[in-house]
């Protein structure tokens, strides 16, 4: 409640003749009842066009130090229009806010304005209050800085860096064409320090990096902290992404030199992401999300990523796969296809590789390569591992049953590192097995050289629990990872199967040729069996035919097809001799 001098104020402002004393006994009542209020409080009359204070309690007046020539308080400045338009409106009653400047700061009140109808020729009066509501403006502060604050760094949070953006978007001056940027930083190792110190470490390794990131900042450049180990920069860029790698240049010097935790030197090692605005009106909040889109490729590649159009719709797109992957596992949208595995000397139908099919209402038909890497960095892989085993085990049941008798035909299901590392996959087999009562020696696992490279011991216990179930073990793309090759020796593997890039262009390119040779002389030696992946022409599996090797799918044969198909295509070429 600011006041204001008479001087200072328009005319109206000059006391109202025949207001004041003009019904003292009357005044003294309103007195009385002003005195009993709470708050501050004041009669206000509006004659002749003019406001005058009629009656004020102490409060008010110990707030109204300005007044008039006939030594009348004044209507506090900063609620005169509020006032003055609540006469001119048909409202009984308003309430508003104030605010003025006091000696220890900012003061704030709660006003409110009430219509009190004139009698026996009096003019109409108003009664004013004010509730000071400093101390509560001073906790809502704390609080909120608070909430928008990080408590350890006490950067902006996720939620404080978009306001601070909008500030500076809203209310810097930005020269002609200027762009801004979001830096988005990661912090590749920090779990390993909270793993192997403890959280304090931690903990004094993020007030480290934000005090050596905020010396990197120029004027006008907003660092917070929007995640456990992520850090994120808006800059204006004047200069576009010269200035943006300018920034980037200084976080890598202000992140170059070791840290000291306990008695360690420790280096911080960072993934770093950017993305650009095209114009100012762009969405602070789009900004931010592409340059995380963008660091997490920069995790992947170890470079610095500048955000590309696409990436952040590739990332929606991953998003909208996990989640109706998610409801497809749950209702039953997916299917088995099954491509069969042929004997290369006697053309019969030896098995089926079971691979997974997905046809969605909304995504429409989602390959394999894009819904399976979300599966396994989701963790929805183990669930699909565990849908595709026994899908598979009861389709070869259905078969058995559909002939008669037991079909002389194994299905290979594909096991993925993450199922391996995260389920139990033996008894998995094991119940799918039973519940289909399809014997062990029908059902092959197929694992990936890096599932064994990951975790040896795990991958050996894992492999003899199948042997114990009968099952056959078959090492999926042969020849494209980096597994130990004397420890094909040792673990309980039966089948080698050369990958596709191997075996596609081995006719035409002699490298590849000399690498399936090898392979194949390899499994000889080992007494393996070799599956040769990708055949689509006569002529490749005439020529693996003579190399030696033992079994074949691709195109050549038949394209991965429904379970009924593949059925009738097993009756059909049953007991055929010839490829």
């Amino acid at each position: 409640m600011e006041s204001s001098s008479a001087c200072n104020r328009p005319a109206i402002d000059a006391p109202a003749s025949g207001v004041a004393g003009l019904y003292p006994e009357q005044e003294r009542i309103d007195s009385a009842w002003l005195a009993a209020l709470p708050q501050a409080a004041a009669l206000f009359a509006f004659v002749d066009n003019r406001i005058e204070v009629v009656a004020g309690n102490e409060r008010f007046l110990a707030h109204s130090q300005a007044q008039n020539e006939k030594g009348r308080p004044l209507v506090p400045a900063d609620c005169w229009n509020v006032i003055l338009a609540f006469v001119h409106s048909d409202k009984s009653s308003e309430w508003f806010e104030s605010r003025r400047e006091g000696k220890l700061g900012p003061e704030y009140f709660t006003c409110t304005l009430g219509r009190i109808p004139g009698a026996d020729g009096r003019p109409e009066l108003y009664l004013f209050t004010a509730s000071d509501r400093t101390n509560e403006r001073a906790i809502e502060k704390n609080l909120r800085r608070e909430l928008l604050s990080d408590g350890l760094t006490a950067l902006p949070n996720r939620t404080g860096f978009g306001e601070e953006i909008d500030d500076r978007l809203t209310n810097s001056v930005w020269p002609e064409n200027a762009q801004f940027g979001i830096i988005a930083i990661d912090l590749s190792r920090f779990s390993r320090v909270n793993e192997s110190l403890g959280p304090m470490a931690g903990d004094e390794l993020l007030i480290t990096v934000a005090k050596r990131l905020k010396s990197s900042l120029r004027q006008g450049d907003v660092l917070a902290r929007i995640g456990g180990n992520d850090f994120a920069i808006f800059a204006r860029l004047n200069n576009g992404l010269s200035d943006c790698l300018h920034i980037v240049q200084r976080i890598k010097e202000a992140l170059s030199s070791t840290i000291r935790l306990s008695d360690l030197q420790i280096r911080v090692d960072c993934a770093i992401g950017c993305a650009l605005s095209t114009s100012l009106d762009d969405d602070p909040d789009d900004v931010v999300r592409k340059a995380q889109a963008a660091v997490k490729i920069a995790k992947r590649s170890g470079k610095v990523e500048i955000y590309r159009n696409g990436v952040l719709k590739e990332a929606q797109r991953r998003f909208s796969i996990e989640s109706r992957l998610r409801d497809a596992l749950a209702q039953g949208g997916l299917t088995l296809a099954y491509q069969p595995l042929i004997h290369l000397h006697t053309g019969e139908i030896t098995g089926f590789e079971a691979l997974a099919r997905w046809d969605d209402p909304e995504l429409g038909r989602v390959p394999p390569t894009e819904f399976i890497p979300v599966a396994e960095e989701s963790g929805l892989v183990t669930p699909l591992g565990r849908w595709a085993a026994y899908e598979a085990a009861q389709a070869l049941a259905r078969w058995d049953a559909k002939f008669g008798t037991a079909l002389p035909v194994s299905v290979n299901v594909n096991l993925s590192p993450i199922q391996m590392a995260r389920d139990d996959v033996a008894s998995m087999f094991e119940e799918a097995l039973r519940y289909s009562g399809v014997a062990g020696n029908r059902m092959t696992a197929e694992l990936t050289e890096s599932a064994i490279v990951a975790d040896p011991d795990k991958a050996r216990k894992l492999l003899f629990a199948l042997k114990d179930l009968r099952m056959s073990v078959a090492m999926d793309d042969f020849g494209t990872g980096f597994s130990n090759l004397a420890s094909l020796h040792t673990l309980p593997i039966d089948i080698l199967k050369i990958d596709r890039s191997f075996v596609s262009n081995m006719l035409e390119d002699h490298d590849k040729a000399v690498i399936v040779r090898t392979i194949l002389s390899l499994a000889e030696s080992l007494n393996l069996k070799v599956t040769a992946e990708g055949i689509e022409t006569q002529e490749l599996a005439h020529a693996l035919q003579k190399l030696g090797c033992w079994q074949g799918q691709g195109y050549h044969f038949a394209r991965p097809m429904p379970e009924a198909e593949a059925f009738d295509y097993w009756r059909a070429r049953w007991n055929f001799e010839t490829i």
